[in-house]
């Protein structure tokens, strides 16, 4: 079973001024993956906040998907934050969600979302909306045992998990 921790980004989020359904909303869709939520948490758009989070999410989680902050407002820092914390970017997985969410919206290209691995612990951001919530991990949803798996050593080889 995957380990999966559920990080949401925002300030009036974090205050209780707004109900997190992006949050919950990737609660809802992880358990197709047979994953178990080991930690949910609401944080302010704060990178040195977010960075420490994430630090401690990586020693006990196998997959961690945020919410927020991954636009160009200068309050969205998400995946500066990301990226001052991983080992190595997974490039292909932020490319599939904006191509998904290109087809829907051309805002998608302002999206700055990042993947990226730390130590054994696969981080990925995602939008800040439910409906782009549903849109951008529904597409990555299906390789991302694999890649947990392949992130933790396995041998397995990817044409072995095709259908």
């Amino acid at each position: 079973m995957i380990k999966a921790a559920i990080l949401t980004l925002s300030d009036k989020g974090s205050k209780g001024e707004r109900e997190d359904t992006s949050g919950a909303t990737i609660e809802k869709l992880v358990k197709n993956i047979d994953a178990e939520i080991i930690s949910y948490e609401i944080l302010p758009d704060e990178k040195a906040l977010i960075k420490k989070k994430l630090l401690s999410l990586c020693e006990k989680a196998d997959l961690v998907l945020t919410t927020g902050g991954t636009g160009v407002s200068p309050r969205d820092i998400t995946p500066d934050a990301t990226k001052e914390i991983i080992e190595y970017e997974v490039p292909g997985i932020a490319e599939a969600m904006r191509f998904e969410s290109l087809k829907k919206t051309p805002y998608a290209m302002i999206s700055r979302a990042v993947a990226g691995v730390r130590g054994k612990t696969l981080i990925i951001n995602l939008p800040g909306s439910p409906k782009a919530v549903q849109e951008n991990l529904s597409v990555i949803l299906p390789v991302l045992a694999h890649a947990i798996e392949k992130i933790k050593g396995s041998t397995v080889d990817c044409a072995d998990h095709r259908h």
